[in-house]
């Protein structure tokens, strides 16, 4: 469980797959995103724990490596589920939006909404989760840099 008192913090770091902003409170980590040009944060003051870091590194190192961190980050009930459920997709495997939705007794779009509004990047492997007719989003984006984010960890989990 997480300490609800603690001051969350933020730091970045430097992956294969480029720079991350993480964000943690204690032990759990809150965020895990692409930094975004557009919100150059003065905040970051923070190294990342150790506990982070080398649980990243063994990812890309093997995409079959499976996260065992604690997580905190902020959303709906019903994201709160989806985002639960999405670690327990086998890495290298996709799934549509549609068989998400059968498995949770939802909607197609409904999960859509919860991947594109997913804090945690890799961590809550969302990239798994594609359209029936094509990769779908990312991000709420269907094109560009942060599509080919989705297609480099595929192609990385590909190798499972």
């Amino acid at each position: 469980m997480m300490d609800s008192w603690a001051e969350e913090q933020q730091g970045v770091l430097v992956t294969p797959l480029g720079t991350l902003v993480a964000r943690w409170r204690g032990k759990a980590l809150t965020a895990l995103s692409l930094p975004r040009a557009d919100r150059v944060s003065t905040a970051i003051t923070a190294t990342v724990p150790d506990w982070l870091a080398e649980s990243l590194a063994a990812y890309f190192a093997d995409p079959r490596h499976r996260f065992a961190l604690s997580l905190a980050p902020t959303g709906t009930p019903f994201q709160q589920r989806v985002w639960q459920m999405l670690p327990s997709l086998a890495p290298g495997q996709v799934y549509t939006y549609g068989a998400v939705a059968r498995m949770l007794g939802s909607g197609a779009r409904a999960i859509g909404q919860a991947c594109r509004a997913n804090p945690c990047l890799i961590v809550v492997p969302c990239h798994r989760v594609v359209a029936v007719d094509g990769l779908g989003g990312f991000g709420g984006v269907t094109a560009g840099p942060q599509l080919a984010v989705k297609q480099w960890l595929l192609r990385h989990e590909a190798a499972c």
